[in-house]
């Protein structure tokens, strides 16, 4: 893996989320070739299971940032200790409200502070 200059997937939360899935895949597979609706069913139920076990996985470290990591980061499992404070530009962190600015810094200055009066916006008189 050192001799790869691309970083995607290679981590704990990757390999675990695909392999659920083949699951799932295989057992939809099966339930067709069978004619099984429950059996389709059931597959694609652990697909959706492979989704969320990756993201869980993500979320408690076992993912990557989107982008390239540095080289000693890039083994599958290192941890990922900036995941709890959500990564920038990452889907899954927005998702669970990681990475977010706190809703009071988009507000004006004057309802922020410790005054009751509340602003009019753009369109106030002056």
């Amino acid at each position: 893996m050192s001799g790869h200059q691309h970083d995607e997937g290679h981590t704990l939360a990757g390999w675990t989320g695909c392999g659920i899935a083949v699951v799932g895949t295989s057992a939809a597979g099966v339930g067709m070739c069978l004619g099984s609706g429950s059996g389709i069913w059931l597959g694609l139920g652990v697909v959706g299971l492979s989704a969320l076990v990756t993201w869980g996985l993500h979320l408690a470290g076992w993912g990557k940032p989107p982008g390239i990591r540095p080289s000693a980061e890039r083994g599958w499992r290192v941890r990922d200790r900036a995941a709890r404070n959500g990564h920038p530009g990452c889907f899954g962190c927005r998702l669970a409200g990681r990475g977010r600015r706190s809703p009071m810094a988009d507000l004006d200055p004057v309802v922020v502070g410790r005054t009751p009066t509340v602003s009019a916006g753009p369109y106030a008189r002056q």
